[in-house]
């Protein structure tokens, strides 16, 4: 069984795709990776297998329990973090289990640096490129976002700020850790009322090497969920050109932030 040749998410690094399922488990190249996980986290790590009510709940993708804040727009739910948000209308919700991940390229057993749950893609197929000249076209996404549990944070500032950091250099600026410009964190407040930090990573000035090579930028939005534990939200895309998500955009679908039931 063959691996698919997953979406890049930008910057020109690899992509890996991990279908976990009952027969197989699929790895394609590193890099950052997507894959379909059935009641696994969402720091990269697959779970041992699904059961049938797994395979269900992993393939429901876009939920809505109570439609958008923004009119026309799409509600995502990660239920295992309860949380939920709303994004454009042209973004791509993928299934509630899926994981998207950075790993370090030196890194062969692919450890992930950091990653989101349960996200929403937008232009999955933004640039196509075929740098290594081996006949397959390699595709790279324009924007992406997601929310994860953040276990290792010791509080919301800290956790906007590293997670905003790790996604840009991972997605884009490997192994130049100098490149990537990370701001303050500041206070935030949703719609919902819901209160945390936001802090936002840039790089630039990186050699693009390849087609789809750019600079990227990444939002994050730490918080507390429901339980009281600390959880984020991040933004991470292509900066740069022409096709560049505003920012008034990502705060638009940042400020729709919210609380929902959580399953896990």
């Amino acid at each position: 069984m063959s691996a698919p040749r997953p979406p890049r998410q930008g910057g020109g690094r690899p992509t890996a795709v991990v279908a976990v399922c009952a027969v197989a488990a699929v790895v394609a190249a590193a890099g950052i990776a997507g894959f379909l996980v059935f009641g696994g986290g969402d720091d990269g790590k697959a779970a041992a297998g699904p059961t049938p009510a797994d395979s269900v709940a992993a393939s429901d993708g876009l939920a809505d329990p109570e439609g958008p804040l923004v009119p026309g727009w799409k509600t995502v739910v990660n239920p295992t973090r309860g949380i939920a948000f709303d994004v454009p209308a042209e973004w791509a919700p993928k299934p509630t289990g899926w994981v998207s991940y950075v790993a370090d390229d030196s890194d062969p057993d692919e450890k992930p640096i950091v990653g989101f749950s349960a996200p929403a893609i937008l232009k999955e197929k933004w640039c196509l490129s075929d740098d290594d000249h081996n006949g397959t076209q390699e595709e790279t996404a324009l924007a992406s976002v997601g929310s994860r549990g953040e276990r290792e944070a010791r509080n919301a500032e800290e956790a906007a700020r590293e997670n905003a950091r790790l996604w840009v250099y991972g997605s884009y600026a490997q192994p130049h850790e100098d490149k990537v410009t990370t701001g303050p964190a500041e206070p935030f407040t949703t719609r919902s009322g819901l209160t945390g930090s936001v802090a936002t990573a840039t790089s630039s000035g990186l050699e693009a090497k390849g087609r789809c090579d750019f600079d990227g930028r990444a939002t994050a939005f730490a918080f507390k969920d429901g339980k009281g534990q600390l959880v984020s939200w991040t933004f991470v895309g292509v900066r740069g050109v022409a096709d560049e998500v505003p920012d008034q955009t990502v705060r638009k679908i940042l400020s729709t932030v919210r609380l929902v039931e959580a399953t896990g």
